[in-house]
């Protein structure tokens, strides 16, 4: 199938292309590890794959929302792990926007170094003069063990109490500390995206300087521009379904090379030359091609508004992008579901790529940011009912 990636970046996706060979080569390997390997970290560092959103100030490439998306996808096209480790640590660095730009510096300036880690309010950060004493516990901590810096998300205590917001909900922030006073719990044995070595972080009793701290819910983000007026979930959902999207795409091309050659037993024909075959491939990429239109379309459009509008942009064209990404994370496992059966018994061996498609589609789609509790929330606001739309 054609390539359709625009020219947009293309130093980057340049870096990508001639990475995708080593990637795609190391997947099995990846599993076996379940995490990406330092080496292929290294290699990938200098392209900018982990600093992608990182604001320019600090050396990062802020890319637009459009550009963010066709290097994830890129990635992911390879492999979908390596993909996931990219978005990851490109989005946990626009902290780096809402940080005191001083300190941002201390943590994002260097441009080989990779953040990570987890938004859930999993720890507790207790107010300690200028700093806050953490302690807490954190899953899904992907691409950790390459990290220098990770962060967490904890409630913030004083006086005995914890402290809220106006709204009543609890005040939660993240705190981003030295990889090096974490220790990384080796939990990640999983059915898919094996690669991203998404286990647990913990700390326990560390002091955090305050200005080493965020609040992406109630802080307002120091760097100007349209890309930080997006909200910083609905970038982690971009993330998650570029990877979904590019992930696809690979399932197709592992599909395409497949069908080109295996023959059903008793067979004289190929899978590409049989009708029933020829009908989901057509509809799988016809599938595919849609939904990436569909999730580019929006994405230019509330790019737009970023660029137009003063402060935030409208709660209804957030929910409209997170739609998109939704639809984009599932129909992208439909499809691998439908090639993944398409393949027949040989599908089923570990060293088929089809069937690490399918197992990562599949964990892509129980991420929150993009879960069907995403359509009952965007139903709400379409019927003008009351929604929580705060991770929106």
């Amino acid at each position: 199938m054609r390539d359709p990636a625009t020219q947009t970046n293309q130093p980057v996706l340049k870096a990508v292309h001639e990475l995708a060979p080593e990637l795609a080569a190391r997947a099995a390997e990846m599993e076996e590890v379940r995490r990406l390997p330092a080496d292929l970290a290294k290699s990938m560092a200098p392209s900018g794959l982990f600093r992608l959103l990182t604001p320019k100030r600090f050396g990062g490439d802020e890319f637009s929302p459009r550009e963010f998306v066709e290097v994830v996808e890129a990635v992911s096209t390879a492999n979908a792990s390596a993909g996931w480790c990219s978005m990851i640590a490109s989005t946990t660095a626009v902290n780096a926007a809402y940080m005191d730009r001083e300190a941002a510096a201390e943590i994002y300036a260097d441009p080989f170094v990779i953040t990570g880690g987890v938004f859930a309010p999993m720890g507790k950060a207790v107010v300690e003069g200028d700093h806050y004493r953490v302690t807490g516990r954190w899953q899904w901590g992907s691409g950790s063990a390459n990290c220098s810096w990770l962060c967490g998300g904890c409630t913030i205590w004083e006086d005995g109490e914890m402290k809220t917001l106006p709204s009543g909900a609890p005040d939660a922030r993240m705190m981003v500390f030295p990889a090096e006073d974490a220790v990384l719990h080796d939990t990640w044995h999983v059915m898919g995206l094996k690669g991203t070595g998404s286990g647990d972080i913990e700390v326990h009793d560390i002091l955090v300087p305050k200005a080493h701290s965020v609040s992406l819910v109630s802080d307002v983000p120091n760097e100007g521009g349209a890309l930080y007026k997006f909200p910083v979930f609905g970038l982690l959902a971009l993330g998650v379904c570029s990877v979904a999207l590019g992930n696809a795409r690979g399932a197709i091309d592992a599909f395409h090379e497949l069908a080109l050659g295996k023959k059903r037993v008793g067979s004289s024909r190929t899978l590409a030359q049989r009708d029933c075959v020829q009908e989901a491939y057509a509809r799988s990429v016809s599938q595919w091609r849609a939904a990436r239109a569909y999730l580019f379309d929006e994405i230019d459009r509330v790019w737009g508004v970023s660029q137009q509008v003063e402060g935030e942009i409208p709660v209804g064209d957030r929910v409209d992008l997170r739609l998109a990404c939704t639809h984009v994370t599932r129909t992208g496992a439909e499809i691998c579901r439908t090639l993944y059966d398409l393949g027949g018994g040989s599908a089923l061996f570990e060293s088929s790529d089809l069937q690490r498609r399918f197992r990562d589609a599949h964990a892509a789609t129980q991420h929150i940011m993009t879960a069907p509790t995403i359509y009952e929330t965007a139903a709400r606001v379409l019927f003008e009912l009351d929604a929580d739309t705060s991770m929106f």
